[in-house]
């Protein structure tokens, strides 16, 4: 369990780094100019990462500095490969704080489940042995001391509970039916 919490504390954390990160990096931009260019002559190959318009994403503007002298500009120039790139960050922000919340949520829920879980669950005085074929005979000829119990209304948990015996007893027949007569319920 106390792993859980861990990992619960770690989304918190997380979850406000990026809030924290958000207000302090204000000086990215959603569009971008990127050029890729090759090795040319002795110079190595580099990506060029520029923030400028559309019509203006070409090796001329986003290539800075330039790396060959002018003569050898247009021939440099002509090997790179410009792309224009959009994306919407506060998409991307919302899309990360929603997927959080759900998991923060989860996590919150499965944690209520483990604490009350153990106050909601009666203890099973009749849990039988796989193939024990004495005790599943007993189960059958069980007074309805359990189905008593469960007329306390129509709570859920009452309803929950009467499902499970219900499932229980199907269970029960169908071992039965597997182990005894060796045959397969249809």
């Amino acid at each position: 369990m106390s792993r859980w919490k861990g990992s619960g504390f770690s989304v918190l954390v997380l979850t406000l780094t990026l809030i924290l990160l958000e207000a302090e990096s204000k000086n990215f931009e959603d569009m971008r100019c990127k050029c890729t260019c090759p090795p040319y002559r002795n110079i190595t190959g580099y990506i060029y990462k520029i923030n400028v318009s559309q019509k203006d994403c070409h090796c001329l503007h986003a290539v800075q500095p330039m790396p060959v002298p002018g003569h050898d500009v247009e021939a440099y120039c002509l090997l790179c490969e410009c792309k224009y790139e959009e994306r919407s960050s506060n998409t991307i922000k919302v899309t990360i704080i929603i997927y959080l919340a759900v998991v923060g949520a989860l996590l919150l829920y499965m944690l209520f489940l483990l604490l009350v879980d153990p106050l909601i669950r009666k203890r099973d005085a009749y849990t039988q042995p796989l193939h024990n074929e004495e005790d599943s005979e007993c189960v059958q000829e069980m007074p309805p001391q359990m189905d008593g119990g469960l007329g306390q209304g129509n709570t859920v948990l009452g309803r929950v509970e009467g499902a499970q015996e219900r499932w229980k007893k199907q269970v029960q027949e169908q071992r039965k039916t597997v182990f005894d007569r060796h045959k397969m319920l249809s």
